[in-house]
């Protein structure tokens, strides 16, 4: 694309946050983090022209060696550059991009879009996918058309909402999806096309998230021995599995229903595009009965999105009738 086409898509500055992962890796005999901001600015050819950009290296490290400390900081570095109107890339490693990513969804109560990017493979890699993501990214949040959709995911040309991506693939190229609205639109030649918005919701400022939260799953013939021995750790919440469309057997809604009159328990339905249904079947632990209970449907969102979003909820002090509130806007 011609450098003068591509500014004129451009209304607003970008800075990239660089925090680690795959994108910033580099070794013949085993990747490591060894490349720092300005090491991926220069991995972004001169003739693509991008203008009113700047970079900073937050941390350096692979994803799964992130704290909650870390992400919370990440998060909030990325909320206030766009808070200055500034266009945010965070460069992530993609074992938690959808946590931290979710996280600063949570956070961000801003107009200037926040996209998360990063690499499959290490920049030393033949075919290497860390520049292209990159630019992407930066196309996305240097556009307007962009503007107000909160946090957003780019890998491989496609745009997700943070609320929504998953990783769903190891090694593809395309290892984020959206099972349940699937992508928000493409970046081609350097131009993002947006083709639908999820509706944002109200920003939460959590302190800190010390807190603790479990994700418990289940399974057919669950005896409920995980819950108990999670139970027994006194969690401050917990994120529990339901089979289908919010199926537990009667042991196990015995045993969340209880916990839940003294905790927050959020739920979230195994399959991938599954959500808790309301009053389709009727039989004993179905979904009627766990809607019953104090229990807090998690909606779209996933096991580990919902956890993030649990606990900075419970930092940010709600109660569980405001927590039941905030999560029912992805319970629609």
């Amino acid at each position: 694309m011609h450098p003068d086409a591509r500014s004129a898509i451009r209304p607003r500055p970008v800075t990239v946050l660089v925090a680690g992962g795959t994108i910033s890796m580099t070794g013949e005999a085993g990747a490591s983090p060894k490349l720092n901001a300005d090491d991926l600015l220069d991995s972004i050819p001169s003739s693509v022209g991008i203008q009113d950009l700047d970079a900073k290296t937050l941390i350096n490290v692979p994803s799964a060696h992130l704290t909650l400390s870390d992400q919370l900081d990440i998060c909030r570095r990325a909320r206030d550059t766009a808070r200055r109107g500034i266009g945010v890339v965070v460069t992530h490693g993609t074992d938690t991009l959808e946590e931290t990513a979710m996280l600063c969804d949570v956070l961000h109560d801003a107009e200037a879009p926040i996209v998360f990017t990063g690499a499959i493979r290490p920049a030393s890699s033949p075919g290497a996918d860390g520049p292209a993501n990159l630019v992407d990214a930066i196309s996305i949040a240097a556009s307007e058309a962009a503007a107000g959709m909160g946090v957003l995911v780019c890998f491989g040309g496609e745009i997700h909402h943070a609320r929504g991506a998953r990783k769903t693939d190891t090694t593809s190229l395309v290892a984020f999806s959206s099972p349940q609205t699937g992508p928000l639109g493409r970046v081609t030649e350097g131009h993002p096309t947006i083709w639908s918005k999820i509706p944002r919701n109200p920003a939460l400022d959590p302190p800190h998230l010390d807190g603790r939260v479990l994700v418990v799953p289940t399974s057919s013939g669950d005896d409920g021995t995980l819950a108990r021995a999670a139970l027994a750790t006194d969690p401050d919440g917990v994120v529990i599995g339901t089979l289908g469309a919010g199926h537990v057997s009667p042991a196990i809604l015995e045993l969340w229903a209880e916990a839940a009159e003294r905790i927050p328990v959020v739920v979230y339905s195994r399959p991938e595009r599954g959500v808790i249904l309301n009053a389709t079947y009727g039989y004993q632990a179905s979904e009627r009965d766990l809607r019953g209970t104090d229990v807090i449907p998690a909606g779209f969102l996933s096991p580990q999105a919902a956890r993030m979003k649990l606990l900075a909820c419970l930092a940010s002090g709600l109660s569980v009738s405001e927590i039941r509130w905030a999560f029912g806007q992805d319970d629609g």
